[in-house]
């Protein structure tokens, strides 16, 4: 996700409620960047994000406003959830996928290693589940 893209969003969210545009006060939109910063940024810790995902929910959080924001990062989730089977099917790699997240919930976190080597095939574009989240939370669901 490029620097350009989501601090042009930020700039738009938050010049939209300084100027009383968008529907949400400039704190408002505040809170949502701040908020989309936090629920964001374990995952990225842990290397299971990566910024540009961290940065394009807080910028839309600018827009979302806070509750918005956090039901963004719930639907996003699901939606991730969703994208990361449709992937692993399409990469014949779904047996493998459902195992070691098993055992990643079981093990609370203790194959991280294992699944983060760079040899593995388990990457995949996290922003369209970021994008179906937040529409899905600015349509009011």
């Amino acid at each position: 996700m490029p620097n350009w893209l989501t601090l042009g969003i930020a700039v738009v969210g938050l010049t939209l409620a300084a100027v009383r545009l968008s529907g949400l006060s400039l704190p408002a939109a505040l809170a949502g960047l701040a908020l989309g910063l936090a629920v964001m940024l374990p995952g990225h810790l842990i290397g299971a994000t990566g910024a540009g995902d961290v940065k394009l929910l807080a910028a839309l959080g600018t827009m979302l406003g806070p509750k918005a924001t956090v039901l963004a990062f719930i639907y996003a989730a699901i939606a991730g959830g969703g994208l990361a089977v449709l992937v692993a099917l399409q990469r014949r790699t779904l047996e493998v996928t459902m195992a070691r997240t098993a055992m990643l919930v079981r093990s609370r976190g203790a194959n991280v290693a294992e699944i983060e080597q760079a040899s593995s095939d388990n990457r995949f574009a996290y922003a369209p589940a970021i994008a179906i989240g937040a529409v899905v939370a600015a349509l009011g669901f």
